[in-house]
């Protein structure tokens, strides 16, 4: 009897040290799927008011499945006035999912060519890609998109960095028959001073 009540004692000391740890990181957990939550309902007001009364990494919390950011969430929606917004407020427009997507590999996803324009304007880089290697710019290939293409191939895309297979915008381009996207890859690549180097592969670091 005296030992089972000894046992209780020793345990409840642990038990409540336990809760002391957990508290934060529930309370961290809550204050992060609150603000993703209000940036998929559009609830402009609470999110300013969340921002405004939490951590300064709010703004770049992510998904604890997806990965996903609230721009990656409002990229996708394509909704450039929240894009505007979260970015000014200091959202990461480098971000990378747990599909290795930034904003601007969704956009491209998407033929936002609005997105695409304002996340290369804050400095979204144009050649990172997903966990697959595919760049905006192949992406933009794959889809025909040659608005988008011209873009990309603007704010300094590589027509030649190879996906994980091995193949580039230029290639895929090739493949599709030598038309129009073909021509304003081949010509941007002609004018690019490279090296001649090996082509790049995969996500970059």
């Amino acid at each position: 009897m005296l030992q089972s009540r000894l046992v209780r004692f020793a345990i409840l000391p642990l038990a409540a040290a336990s809760l002391v740890w957990t508290v934060p990181a529930a309370a961290q957990f809550s204050e992060s799927y609150k603000f993703l939550e209000s940036v998929r309902k559009k609830e402009g007001q609470e999110v300013t008011d969340q921002l405004a009364k939490g951590g300064p990494n709010l703004i770049n919390t992510r998904d604890s499945t997806t990965g996903e950011t609230a721009l990656h969430i409002v990229t996708a929606r394509r909704d450039l006035t929240w894009m505007q917004f979260l970015i000014a407020k200091g959202a990461n427009v480098n971000a990378r999912d747990t599909k290795g997507q930034t904003p601007l590999v969704i956009a491209s996803n998407y033929s936002f060519a609005e997105g695409v324009d304002l996340l290369v304007a804050h400095g979204g880089k144009v050649d990172e890609s997903n966990n697959a290697g595919e760049t905006p710019l192949i992406t933009a290939v794959h889809n025909r998109n040659l608005a988008l293409v011209r873009i990309l191939l603007k704010a300094g895309a590589s027509p030649t960095r190879a996906d994980n297979s091995g193949r580039s915008a230029l290639d895929y381009a090739a493949l599709d028959g030598k038309g129009s996207i073909y021509t304003e890859l081949e010509d941007s690549h002609k004018t690019k001073s490279q090296s001649g180097g090996k082509p790049v592969y995969g996500p970059s670091f």
